[in-house]
């Protein structure tokens, strides 16, 4: 299955667009397999833990390139702003990738592991949303914030890196067109990073978005350091964290679709996940464009 990203803001319910990524283009599993199947996740929830467990079984066969036409690849990208990439299915996003970034269309990569293939898609990259421990297994960074300054150095089309770390919400490196003043010295990103965390508040219970000045950084990167907190749950509200990342990043698309300013769009992709950690399953508790804890962030500007 191929799926098309894209939006539709007059849409009123948001899980429509995050897990809508969606069927408007469907291949058959293959023109000769008699006992295909799709992609299965079956998922465990434990109450008295809030953990969960997802038992995966791929789907069979796997896509393969042969199996995309131009005709086919053009048909999927018409009218898209942002192509969704993870991996899972390399050889053909990377051939959708491939076209989708000679028609200058914005690729999001989710990059949770380090698989084969998988920095041929990054090189394609202009955003990547990475697992905690993503940044370090792929670059051999010595800590996590060096590991994100090294993505931005080795990935020079790469706009932001968002490394998530679960309830402690996330931290952002985005990479900033600003000059600063040439007399500014090199700011160590470690330092930067122990600054930022001094000044964040992380008792709030509404996310908070927290960013350093935009700093010269090394490997003659100019950027800016952002840190997110999570939004604290109460334990009587806390259900099942199953799908919190996907409706993550499926904010964070909604917010590139539209335009939405970064630090915005990143508190609104806290506050959806956290939505999505009120009930059982991953759409359940999935909210409305009308919920009035989103007003802020869908409201029309004057």
């Amino acid at each position: 299955m191929i799926l098309k990203a894209a939006i539709w803001l007059k849409n009123s319910n948001l899980a429509v667009w995050i897990l809508r990524f969606v069927c408007s283009f469907c291949l058959p599993l293959s023109q000769n397999a008699k006992d295909g199947a799709s992609h299965f996740n079956y998922v465990i929830v434990d109450n008295q833990t809030n953990t969960r467990t997802c038992i995966y079984t791929p789907g069979y066969p796997p896509l393969l390139p042969d199996d995309l036409t131009e005709s086919l690849l053009l048909s999927v990208l018409d009218g898209v702003r942002v192509l969704y990439v993870n991996g899972r299915s390399r050889e053909a996003e990377l051939l959708l990738a491939q076209k989708a970034h000679s028609k200058d269309i914005s690729i999001l990569i989710n990059a949770e592991k380090r698989r084969a293939g998988l920095e041929e898609l990054l090189n394609l990259a202009d955003y990547a949303i990475c697992s905690t421990n993503f940044p370090q297994d792929w670059t051999e960074s010595p800590s996590s914030p060096s590991a994100l300054l090294s993505m931005l150095i080795r990935l020079p089309k790469l706009k932001f890196v968002i490394m998530t770390l679960g309830e402690h919400g996330c931290v952002m490196l985005e990479r900033c067109s600003n000059e600063v003043s040439g007399s500014e010295e090199e700011r160590d990103i470690d330092e930067l990073h122990e600054s930022l965390k001094q000044s964040t508040d992380y008792t709030s219970v509404l996310p908070v978005c927290n960013s350093s000045l935009v700093t010269r950084l090394a490997g003659n990167v100019t950027g800016r350091l952002v840190i997110v907190t999570a939004e604290k749950i109460p334990s009587s509200e806390l259900i099942d964290t199953t799908g919190a990342g996907d409706a993550f990043t499926g904010a964070l698309l909604y917010g590139l679709c539209t335009e939405m300013a970064t630090d915005k769009m990143l508190t609104f992709a806290s506050r959806v996940a956290a939505c999505c950690c009120r009930g059982l399953g991953a759409r359940t508790t999935l909210p409305f464009r009308t919920d009035p804890n989103l007003a802020t962030f869908l409201a029309t500007p004057p």
